[in-house]
């Protein structure tokens, strides 16, 4: 079977994970999540994770209403900011 999607959304969805979920009748928020957090961990190191939900967002949400992984995309989006502050040893070492 060939994958008819864009290569930006191949490339920001590798394994297929966000299309998969988008397909499954009756999944809940809760296998969303869990679909979700494979995604993040499956891209590469340095990956560009804002661009690759943003990209996920636009292409598979369109028409899809209510869908959990559409809620979960766009909370990923609305709360995607560098962090404030490192706890611990890293937040006492200047990284520059």
């Amino acid at each position: 079977m060939t994958d008819t999607r864009p290569a930006n959304v191949i490339a920001a969805d590798p394994k297929g994970l966000i299309r998969e979920s988008f397909a499954m009748d009756g999944i809940t928020m809760d296998e969303c999540r869990s679909i979700l957090i494979d995604w993040a961990l499956s891209l590469p190191l340095g990956a560009d994770t804002v661009a690759a939900t943003q990209q996920l967002l636009e292409y598979h949400a369109a028409g899809q209403g209510d869908h959990p992984m559409t809620q979960l995309l766009t909370l990923a989006l609305t709360q995607a900011s560098s962090p404030m502050r490192r706890g611990g040893r890293a937040g006492r070492i200047d990284s520059t």
